[in-house]
């Protein structure tokens, strides 16, 4: 194999490790695996779409995780990814056929729309474990910001996990270690939809994707393992870190 090519899948597998792990903890980890993938100039759509197959691989690690652990509360899911599936439907849609500049834009907005609820809201993310969480019928309006939430995830994927959480813990009152899990398990299901759509396009690279994959999948495994000993304050802490990372990241594209 080519020198060049050999650095380039090192860098693609490393990648994917700080990737899956930030994503499956917190999120953003799309901004550094979509650059990864450009180091050979490929061009942003097609690395857009290819960061689909890490993510979805990704979240088959850490939903079988969080599962095993008992964290995955199998008896609220469908009617939660109901709605983000979707909206990643149409999203996927709209990604596949508008100007990929028009992604900063909505990514820097929704970034530092998250970071400023986590400043001002941060008590809204602090859910005691054991907290029953509320149901559609008590938060109807839950059901809509799902599928806008799906929608953006199916066209940007940057972020969002962070939106999810919020929706999940801080709107619907589960505790972080349950909307991480619900989290990974929506972003598996969209993802699929997402995915289903970009490889009809003909959009996936399928050789660095599932480099990026291998690593991902390793840092997913990684990451729900943290994630179930560490205290709510640290993956608050890491969820801000990152977010406002995001939020930088995007501004200076």
């Amino acid at each position: 194999m080519d020198t060049s090519l050999t650095i380039y899948y090192s860098s693609l597998i490393i990648t994917g490790i700080l990737a899956g792990f930030i994503n499956t903890i917190a999120g953003g980890g799309t901004m550094i695996s979509v650059p990864a993938l450009m180091i050979t100039n490929m061009p942003t759509e097609i690395a857009n779409a290819t960061n689909r197959v890490s993510i979805f691989l990704a979240a088959i690690v850490s939903v079988k995780g969080f599962d095993s652990h008992g964290h995955l509360p199998r008896n609220r899911l469908i009617p939660i990814i109901i709605p983000t599936l979707l909206g990643s439907f149409l999203g996927a849609l709209m990604a596949s056929y508008t100007p990929p500049f028009i992604l900063k834009y909505i990514l820097l907005s929704t970034m530092v729309g998250v970071a400023l609820w986590m400043l001002l809201k941060p008590k809204d993310l602090d859910i005691p474990e054991g907290t029953p969480p509320l149901t559609f019928k008590e938060k109807p309006k839950a059901w809509f910001y799902l599928f806008l939430i799906g929608i953006y995830g199916g066209y940007v994927q940057a972020g969002i996990g962070f939106l999810l959480i919020l929706a999940l813990s801080g709107y619907m009152k589960f505790d972080l270690l349950k909307a991480n899990a619900i989290k990974v398990a929506a972003t598996l299901c969209f993802t699929s939809v997402a995915l289903a759509v970009f490889i009809s396009r003909n959009q996936i690279d399928w050789v660095p994707g599932l480099v990026l994959a291998a690593g991902s999948m390793i840092g997913a495994y990684l990451s729900v393992n943290f994630a179930i000993k560490v205290s709510k304050k640290t993956i608050n802490r890491i969820l801000f870190i990152m977010v406002t990372i995001t939020c930088i990241v995007a501004a200076i594209k």
